[in-house]
């Protein structure tokens, strides 16, 4: 995080919270107005009493100190829940952003991503995010207000004692901003070292059974318990560090109040300042540096959620700064059926997809140029060597990767044909849920029967739909899991929300006997009134094959 006291882009990205941030300004103004007001009250009953005067003269200021006292309880429990909301708002929207940046940025910039870390950043890092919304924003607001009011009043009351506040106050944002920097680097320690206690893990998990076999899992152990250690280490130095501190602005602001104590002391008994007058301005004195002690307590509250900013911000300003990603593809069009109707009756039908010079960039170089079209009712192959960049293609039409030339979808110009496609991709992209969640994803209301349809077609009917998977789907074997995500693509498809089947290397993990099946099945897809865009090395695709595209192994790469 950055050395200002607010990141500007936490208030952009979260921009649902403002609202709560000005309630909280007009809470803090009134919580101010009653602090000054129970100051005054309780002045005047003190001072009557030991003037001598009766205690009914005294009742009236005593039921309105009692009045404020409750009013100023009421602000208060206000506060901590306008607080709690602004928070609630800005952690579900830095969220929601979170996930459309990475929908945006697509699986190519994902695959170089370390998915454990950036699982922490949006689980436990946003969850810290919390006390940054809900304690140290609304601190700094109060001490924006509450400070240079109560500031002023002692002013008006007595103006060498706000002449020492004036001259004492600015000590403690010094030694805020010291102490700070030191938090700051130790909070972000604290902070990579969990990323990397998570990602160590989830890598020890994914290849358990390797290392089993090889005989290394006690040493992956001990590394995961080396990493845990330094998560302890600094984690205790970052408390070590907000204990100090704490200690340093409430002795500094001890201090401030004692100064002013002793000179207030000075002028009564010299006869420069009266009693009511000096006991007003002792009683606020404290409430003057209130605010700026919290700031600081509250900022180590928050310091590791505002840690965890520093990868959610370089994951938001990169898809935003994207102009691959300036206009949005992601948004549903018209059906497939009224994008049909409008076609004039006689006239040829648009292919389905049709990419014209597209040329795929791969980091800061371009592809060569491909010419591809599926028309519906047909299989188109593609082929080419390892690294020819056909995944990329396809990741292209997904609108996943950038790209030059044009591309057609049902005969219109499109960023992506993302909303016709049914894809399952080389990784089968599983997740923790039942085989039927896993299959009818964004489909609002899941079809069993449809979905048992297409795990036959997809070769693997005797798998039951509801048994419950892993993270990452695991509890299948490598082949099972990839026809299960053939067979979420062919849901997708048979239910209406696509009309191009796109599958990238399907039967990589098939033998021969099932391959031979799930081809004829995705002919079948084709002679349904489909169009099929296929990725495969096995050679047997041919045979299902309408027209097969040919991707070359480029010589040289063209420098953008």
């Amino acid at each position: 995080m950055r050395s200002r006291p607010v990141d500007p882009r936490l208030l952009r990205y979260a921009a649902a919270s403002r609202v709560y941030f000005a309630l909280q300004a007009v809470i803090v103004l009134a919580q101010t107005a009653v602090v000054i007001g129970f100051s005054w009250v309780l002045t005047a009953a003190l001072t009557g009493a030991i003037g001598g005067r009766p205690v009914g003269e005294l009742a009236p200021l005593l039921g309105w100190g009692a009045a404020l006292v409750v009013v100023r309880a009421g602000l208060a429990a206000a506060s901590e829940w306008v607080s709690a909301r602004a928070a609630a708002r800005a952690s579900q929207q830095l969220r929601a952003a979170l996930i459309a940046a990475i929908t945006r940025l697509g699986p190519g910039w994902l695959g170089g991503r370390n998915a454990a870390a950036l699982a922490v950043t949006a689980g436990h890092g946003l969850e810290a995010l919390d006390a940054y919304f809900g304690r140290y924003l609304p601190q700094l607001v109060a001490t924006a207000i509450a400070t240079p009011v109560l500031i002023v009043a002692i002013l008006i009351a007595d103006p060498v004692s706000a002449l020492v506040v004036v001259l004492t106050m600015p000590l403690i944002p010094i030694f805020m901003v010291l102490i700070g920097l030191a938090t700051r680097a130790v909070q972000r320690r604290q902070y990579a070292t969990l990323q990397r206690l998570a990602s160590r893990f989830a890598d020890t998990v994914g290849g358990l059974g390797t290392l089993k076999v090889f005989g290394r899992q006690h040493r992956a152990a001990a590394s995961i318990e080396s990493v845990t250690r330094d998560y302890k280490r600094e984690t205790m130095t970052v408390l070590r560090v907000s204990f100090v501190s704490g200690f340093a602005l409430e002795f500094l602001a001890s201090l401030s109040v004692a100064i002013i104590a002793v000179t207030i002391g000075l002028r009564l008994l010299a006869g420069e300042l009266t009693l009511d007058i000096g006991l007003f301005v002792l009683l606020l004195a404290p409430e003057a540096y209130l605010p700026l002690r919290q700031v600081g307590v509250q900022f180590h509250a928050a310091a590791e959620g505002v840690a965890a900013t520093e990868d959610l911000f370089g994951v938001l300003d990169e898809a935003r700064a994207s102009s691959r990603f300036a206009r949005s593809a992601t948004g549903e069009s018209r059906t497939p059926s009224e994008e049909r109707s409008d076609e004039p009756k006689g006239r040829p039908r648009a292919p389905l997809i049709e990419a014209r010079g597209l040329r795929v960039h791969r980091g800061d170089n371009l592809l060569p140029p491909v010419d591809l079209a599926v028309h519906a009712g047909e299989v188109v192959l593609l082929e080419g060597p390892s690294g020819a960049g056909k995944s990329s293609i396809i990741a292209a039409l997904l609108g996943f990767a950038e790209f030059a030339g044009e591309l057609l979808v049902e005969g219109e110009p499109d960023a992506s044909a993302r909303r016709i496609l049914a894809w399952a991709g080389q990784r089968p992209g599983l997740m923790s849920g039942t085989v039927l969640e896993n299959m009818t994803l964004g489909d609002p209301a899941p079809d069993p029967a449809l979905a048992r349809d297409c795990l036959a077609a997809a070769q693997i009917g005797e798998l039951d739909p509801q048994i419950l998977l892993g993270a990452l789907g695991s509890g299948l074997s490598g082949g099972q899991a990839q026809r299960v995500a053939i067979a979420r693509a062919l849901y997708r498809l048979r239910s209406g929300r696509a009309r191009v089947l796109a599958l990238d290397e399907p039967s990589s993990a098939l033998d021969s006997a099932t391959e031979a099946a799930l081809w004829t099945n995705l002919r079948r897809e084709a002679g349904s009134g489909a169009g099929v865009l296929l990725v495969s090395h096995r050679r047997s695709a041919r045979a299902i094959a309408d027209r097969v595209v040919s991707v070359p192994l480029p010589h040289r790469e063209v420098v953008v």
